[in-house]
């Protein structure tokens, strides 16, 4: 175990799997469950850190693939590491570049040895290997970093899959044996695709590796919510319970509370910022569509349930013109409230958790949410 790094499980929800507790870190302490939001580029996009900070974040991601391209590992490693480079006090997490190798890269070459592909900014040749992603991620410096994985596409058939998940098996012990730091936790990676049986076995053999933490891999990547679901079922019942599962890649309410449920522990994903800046909001009452002409000169809060510096000081009519004119502060307005709205849900679980009343909280936040897709 990384020095300074455990989970410390405090509560189980009776009627569910979900469980409350807190995840130690070298930069401090966070409970669980947690929403991460990402910071691809060492910033989470129109927000300064401080503003993170005060929606309530406790771990926040940046991208090892894109932080490799610009501005490189070396500079973050003399700037101090990441977090001193961006100026956030706090616990953060790398993943390995996995995805990216998977939805950015062109002309990928997958070999034993590693990953030959181009990159998606200027066409530079480059090579990942376990060995050169632990490298980087370790120079980055999070508290958190990632196996180097191979993401399976949706659909595939059970063939790749499982030369792809022994594949992933692979790599992640020749990455283990490749991490040297020992103030960094480093995650496994379960894959296997929609299959059963291969995400028993990819679960199974990391187990064995006795990694810090157990991420759920390859969701969230077009597959059907209910094969989602099913997927991380089939891995979560092998995963130790004395150490963190994290989903990777969900940001809709319904993705998020049905992983609680099933007892993840730490969720990620770029939707709640992405889609602020094309002007779509989560609030408790469901999705709202700021550049609707209704709101033109409604001057009510954009979500009165809401405690965020947006809902708090402006009104939808503002925002709206902000949205409409194109002005850069109306995208950071709608981060914050977005970002907020998130965590906030999953202050509400990790408080319904400890009440023993989970369900009924899911269930009542979707209702009132009334968007079957969850954002």
């Amino acid at each position: 175990m990384a020095k300074g790094f455990y989970l410390e499980i405090l509560h189980e929800d009776k009627n569910s799997h979900a469980r409350y507790g807190i995840l130690h870190t070298p930069h401090g302490d966070c409970e669980v469950p947690m929403f991460m939001p990402v910071g691809t580029l060492a910033t989470v996009k129109t927000m300064s850190p401080e503003e993170i900070k005060k929606c309530g974040a406790g771990v926040i991601l940046a991208n090892t693939y894109h932080l490799h391209l610009r501005p490189g590992e070396d500079i973050v490693d003399k700037a101090g590491g990441v977090q001193k480079f961006m100026n956030y006090n706090g616990p953060m997490l790398t993943d390995s570049g996995g995805f990216q190798v998977f939805s950015l890269a062109q002309n990928r070459d997958i070999k034993e040895e590693g990953v030959y592909f181009k990159s998606h900014l200027n066409g530079d040749k480059i090579f990942f290997s376990p060995e050169i992603v632990i490298g980087i991620e370790e120079k980055i410096g999070a508290d958190i970093i990632m196996s180097f994985d191979e993401c399976i596409p949706y659909p595939a058939t059970y063939d790749y899959v499982k030369k792809s998940t022994e594949r992933t098996i692979r790599r992640a012990k020749r990455g283990k044996d490749a991490h040297k730091r020992e103030d960094q936790a480093l995650f496994g990676i379960v894959q296997g695709g929609e299959f059963k049986d291969l995400r028993k076995y990819c679960a199974l053999e990391l187990v064995k590796m006795d990694f810090d933490g157990y991420s759920i891999g390859g969701t969230s990547i077009g597959e059907p919510k209910d094969v989602c679901f099913k997927m991380i079922d089939y891995a979560i019942q092998y995963l130790p319970k004395d150490k963190p599962r994290y989903l990777m890649g969900v940001g809709s309410l319904d993705y998020i509370l049905e992983g609680i449920a099933k007892g993840i522990d730490m969720m990620d994903c770029v939707l709640p910022t992405r889609i602020a800046r094309h002007g779509t909001l989560m609030t408790h009452s469901g999705r709202v569509n700021i550049k609707n002409e209704k709101y033109k000169e409604d001057f009510s809060p954009l979500d009165p349930e809401c405690d965020c510096y947006t809902c708090k000081n402006y009104t939808k009519a503002y925002l709206r013109h902000l949205y409409v004119a194109n002005e850069q502060f109306g995208a950071r307005l709608l981060s914050i409230h977005n970002t907020r709205f998130l965590i906030s849900i999953v202050e509400g679980a990790r408080k319904a958790i400890q009440e023993d009343r989970f369900l009924e909280y899911k269930d009542e936040v979707l209702r009132k949410y009334g968007d079957k897709r969850g954002f």
